[in-house]
């Protein structure tokens, strides 16, 4: 939020945002720290699992390049009577580009379309999929998905080491969850989401939704400390450009300046608004009709 104000001012130059630009973090924690706020439902499931020889059992090395995906599901939740719908998240490792879908349940049939549609909202090459150990990934049908858009590795995480997929499970609560809520949604309404996430939410968070990219510094003591400063926090787009020859990973048809036209189309608050008003209305007539 603090990139954000900040952006608003220097980057697009906004005159109202003018104090905004200079808010402190620690001031947006307190106007944070509100019962309303920290008012959650948190519901858990354990992740099912199989035991199956697809994919390769380690974490993934991108090596400075874009292209590595992790890749995670969110329950929306079920009632007694009916069942929610699921959301599908995928993070790029290393510029935190994400596209979040949504599907009715997590059977082959009606994800492998799904994450086809998020796997193409990638503007740059997919070179590797990594995914925990459940079995809505770990099957021929995903496999063979991968194996016709050329993504040369396909990785699941390791038993007991938790950081392997650590980035998209942060993101399915600071984004899916903040955004979108705890409430039950009913599986009906996966294909509205769907289109609500490729028109609104997802241009939102690669354009306009600023990231923190950790600067590590080694201690005295030999730990590795990471510190976040104002400048450490860039959209995806952004993270993007700083890359070393970063139009060559882009996939074919995509241009640098398509990216841009698109990126300068809304400012962050304007872009953050109209996707706002596309998730009220959403979340209403999901509601209404539950």
């Amino acid at each position: 939020m603090r990139r954000i104000l900040w952006r608003e001012y220097h980057v697009y130059g906004r005159s109202q945002y003018a104090r905004l630009a200079s808010i402190s973090a620690s001031h947006i924690y307190n106007l944070r720290r509100t019962a309303n706020y920290r008012r959650h439902h948190v519901h858990l499931t354990k992740t099912r699992s199989r035991a199956v020889a697809i994919g390769e059992r380690r974490r993934p090395d991108p090596r400075g390049r874009p292209g590595y995906l992790r890749v995670d599901t969110v329950h929306q939740g079920d009632t007694q009577t009916r069942q929610g719908l699921y959301h599908i998240n995928a993070v790029d490792t290393r510029t935190q580009w994400e596209a979040v879908g949504c599907c009715e349940t997590i059977s082959e049939a009606h994800l492998v379309p799904v994450l086809e549609a998020i796997l193409h909202q990638f503007p740059f090459r997919i070179r590797g999929f990594h995914s925990d150990n459940g079995s809505e990934f770990l099957n021929k049908r995903v496999a063979g998905l991968l194996n016709k858009l050329l993504v040369a590795e396909f990785t699941k995480s390791r038993a007991y080491r938790t950081t392997d997929n650590a980035l998209v499970e942060g993101k399915n609560g600071a984004v899916v969850r903040k955004h979108i809520g705890h409430e039950p949604i009913g599986a009906e309404h996966a294909a509205e989401l769907q289109r609500f996430y490729t028109a609104y939410f997802n241009p939102y968070l690669n354009y306009h939704r600023p990231c923190g990219f950790a600067t590590v510094e080694l201690a005295g003591n030999g730990r590795r400390r990471r510190h976040y400063r104002l400048e450490d926090y860039r959209t995806p787009y952004e993270k993007l450009l700083s890359l070393n020859e970063w139009q060559t990973h882009l996939k074919e048809g995509i241009s640098a300046a398509g990216l841009e036209q698109q990126a300068r189309r809304f400012s962050d608050i304007e872009c953050a608004l109209r996707m706002q008003d596309a998730q009220r209305r959403l979340l209403a007539q999901c509601r209404s009709r539950w």
